[in-house]
């Protein structure tokens, strides 16, 4: 299980990461893009990962990870259950999305 502080302590651990209010959620961004946002009322989590990433959160645990089922979903917005994920794949599919959406650093 993954609490709301430890949700929040994590994505904004992340460079340039803040929270804002989206809508009846609450989101974190990085350059004003969404990388994740927080359903209090539902308890669940909403990620922006990429395809592959998608399938293979939502194939080892389709109770867990799912995509939204719209066109969002398609394009990589995943729901994550925050009262079934173990922690740690919960931070490594967090950092995944921030991945997803910060900006690629110049070489």
């Amino acid at each position: 299980m993954v609490s709301i502080e430890n949700f929040r302590k994590t994505a904004l651990s992340f460079e340039n990461a803040i929270e804002e209010p989206h809508f009846e959620k609450t989101s974190f961004r990085v350059n004003k893009k969404i990388f994740a946002t927080f359903d209090e009322k539902n308890n669940r989590a909403v990620l922006k990962l990429n395809e592959i990433d998608q399938s293979v959160f939502c194939a080892s645990s389709e109770m867990i990870f799912y995509p939204i089922p719209n066109k969002w979903g398609k394009q990589g917005w995943t729901i994550v259950e925050l009262s079934k994920v173990r922690p740690e794949m919960f931070e490594d599919a967090l950092l995944l999305s921030y991945q997803n959406v910060a900006p690629k650093k110049k070489k």
